[in-house]
């Protein structure tokens, strides 16, 4: 038989392996990060039917050259273009995952880690970050329990971002807080019977809510109902009342005590408004505490019982009051105080219990909660792999590949994916397939008329052996 009809063959064989991968590059158009293949050719072997010979300098012939005749041919590779992004969809789920480089992320199926770019990603009924098309566990890094706030970059392990623990921010009691404002000595507040009105909220251990109310006085009431002025510069602070916050009830002002009593005296310098100290009695010079500006302020708690009757909180250590001592007297200012939970920089104010409001995944893969108490925790971070030859990878479907002794081998540990720069990732976006129709149907057309060429060359073969069989008609 010809040659020709066994090149014509491998022709239209290795032209329908193309046509193959076409067809599956333009049926994955829409498929989430997937990425196109395609096919590179190569010659068959050659059989020799002649060597090739050297010049002949004694004879002046010159050299022959050798006389091959190809046998078709054959599929040299199926390239996949892998490190070409797709291009981004928009879908404001934070669990949608873009990833900016060359990186991989880490899916495991219970026993084997594999690899993929689709960051399709939901919460499932036990808490773990998985792939929504097969439920692969989304692998990463935990945060270090020896170091809150920050990642061990370890062996990679599932990420339970919606564990119990995580579902809700400890409540936190309240260690200091701070008033502020200015006293004027002609302000018809502190110079009333009653005094001038403060509030103070603050939170025991288990983040119960409380209001301390005060009562800042420049007199004494005498037994005959009349006033006595203070000397100058002195002001007594007085614990009125203890407010429950869930229930807007009264505990009383006897569970309030500062610096052990129900009164402390606060001193002024009148000159230049400094605040010198405060005392337990009506101020001697011998008792201002000069070097302490905070009034320790301690509440009794002890047999409250919240709205399910179970116990209440404590405050475990005093709650520090501190007086703003720059601006607080004044001879002709004003007369508007303010008590703050909380001391000037924000810290110490104490919180309620926090329950999960929002999840989002920063862009080197942290994983944050926030908690309707304002507070954040960190969750996790999602790690990724990279490869010496990403294109060694093998495809196993499912979005997913898995490595080969061509790909590299993963640590497993991963990396950070902004690690030297390499990469980072998006929140609420995926990549899309990287399929570029155009190229897709223009290689169709070359490969429809390759195959049509070498059905050709099988028909006019055909047609010479019919010849050549008619010779013994």
């Amino acid at each position: 038989m010809m040659r020709s009809l066994f090149s014509g063959v491998a022709g239209l064989r290795t032209h329908q392996g193309k046509m193959d991968v076409i067809g599956n590059n333009i049926a994955n158009v829409n498929t989430v990060a997937y990425k196109s293949q395609s096919v590179t050719f190569q010659e068959l072997m050659y059989q020799t039917t002649s060597n090739a010979s050297g010049a002949n300098q004694e004879t002046g012939r010159a050299g022959i050259n050798a006389k091959q005749i190809g046998l078709g041919v054959t599929t040299g590779a199926i390239n996949t273009a892998i490190t070409t992004s797709g291009a981004s969809q928009s879908t404001g789920n934070p669990f949608d995952i873009q990833i900016n480089g060359n990186s991989f992320f880490i899916v495991n199926d219970g026993a084997n880690n594999y690899f993929t770019r689709a960051g399709s990603f939901y919460v499932d009924g036990a808490g773990n970050l998985a792939m929504t098309s097969n439920g692969f566990n989304v692998m990463g890094w935990q945060e270090d329990p020896t170091n809150p706030g920050t990642i061990k970059q370890d062996n990679v392990t599932p990420l339970k971002i919606m564990s119990a623990a995580n579902l809700v921010s400890e409540p936190e009691q309240t260690t200091k807080a701070y008033v502020t404002g200015i006293i004027d000595k002609n302000s018809t507040g502190v110079n009333s019977k009653d005094g001038q009105v403060l509030n103070i909220s603050f939170y025991d251990s288990l983040g119960y809510s409380y209001v301390a109310k005060f009562a800042l006085k420049h007199n004494a009431v005498e037994a005959n109902g009349t006033l006595r002025p203070y000397p100058e510069g002195v002001y007594e602070m007085e614990i009125t009342d203890i407010i429950d916050s869930a229930t807007n009830t009264s505990l009383g002002a006897d569970l309030g005590k500062l610096n052990g009593q129900q009164s402390v005296f606060l001193t002024y310098d009148t000159r230049t408004g400094e605040f010198l100290g405060y005392s337990n009695n009506e101020p001697a010079d011998k008792n201002i505490k000069g070097d302490m500006n905070e009034l320790p302020l301690t509440v009794n708690l002890d047999g409250l019982l919240d709205m399910e009757n179970e116990p209440k909180g404590t405050i475990t250590t005093p709650i520090g009051i501190a007086l703003d001592t720059s601006t607080m007297f004044d001879n002709n200012g004003t007369s508007t105080i303010y008590g703050t939970a909380g001391n000037y920089d924000g810290q110490y104010a104490g919180r309620k219990v926090g329950d999960m409001s929002g999840v989002a995944v920063q862009q080197d893969g942290k994983i944050y909660a926030t908690y309707d108490n304002g507070t954040t925790k960190l969750l996790g971070q999602i790690a990724v792999a990279s490869f010496s030859n990403p294109s060694g990878l093998e495809k196993i479907g499912e979005n997913l590949y898995q490595t080969t002794m061509n790909s590299g081998q993963f640590d497993g540990i991963g990396k950070d994916v902004t690690a030297d720069g390499a990469g980072s990732f998006k929140s609420g976006v995926l990549e899309m397939s990287n399929v570029d129709l155009s190229q897709e149907f223009t290689e169709m057309i070359t490969t429809q008329r390759g195959f049509q060429a070498n059905s050709r060359i099988i028909t006019v073969s055909d047609t010479m052996i019919e010849e050549l069989t008619n010779l013994k008609r």
